[in-house]
């Protein structure tokens, strides 16, 4: 069985990531003729994200190829069996779904073997996601460049998001960047953006 390939996409909030992602996942279901599924990890909390997820629903019901949709805020592993070989996966996004699984307990968070087990948790689902399929997309947001306020709770989140990352990028095929729309390599070929 060939190697899965994973792609990395990070980005600050509206910075197009989502969108470069899924024109990136289109265009590798074109190349195998393959599958395309949308692990959408967004919560409708607030009217401003119930107006995002619409308009990503939206983009996708528009796109030129078929999406199978799957909303899942946390445990998204259990969601594997669901995929085979030929299906190109974009999860939206590690950031959501980071602070979904680690604040679904209101003060377990606080506890430095809670936040492992998270850590560890997510990237077992990440591999038996990548591992079923052809290629897995991660989308998340770049929060490392902005001044973090001094909070223990914010700490906390972005020490494991940065964690996160590092541990998804040593592992991946390709990364890229996204600043006003426009990707920057970070890691691998330019031969995707085609």
């Amino acid at each position: 069985m060939e190697e899965s390939k994973l792609i990395f996409i990070s980005g600050g909030v509206r910075s197009g990531k989502s969108s470069f992602a899924e024109s990136i996942a289109i265009n590798h279901a074109k190349m195998i003729n393959g599958n395309l599924h949308y692990l959408a990890c967004g919560k409708a909390t607030d009217p401003e994200m119930l107006d995002r997820i619409d308009h990503h629903k939206e983009t996708r019901n528009s796109s030129e190829l078929p999406w199978t949709n799957w909303e899942c805020p946390t445990n998204i592993g259990k969601l594997s069996p669901n995929f085979k070989q030929g299906d190109v996966i974009l999860l939206d996004c590690l950031t959501t779904l980071l602070n979904n699984e680690l604040f679904i307990d209101e003060r377990a968070w606080e506890k430095e073997s809670y936040q492992e087990q998270i850590y560890h948790a997510i990237l077992e689902d990440i591999k038996n996601i990548k591992d079923k399929c052809s290629v897995l997309l991660i989308v998340s947001n770049e929060v490392f460049n902005e001044a973090l306020p001094k909070s223990e709770i914010v700490f906390a989140y972005a020490r494991l998001l940065g964690y996160l990352h590092q541990s998804i990028i040593k592992q991946l095929s390709s990364a890229y960047l996204i600043e006003s729309g426009l990707p920057h390599v970070m890691k691998g070929e330019v031969n995707e953006l085609c």
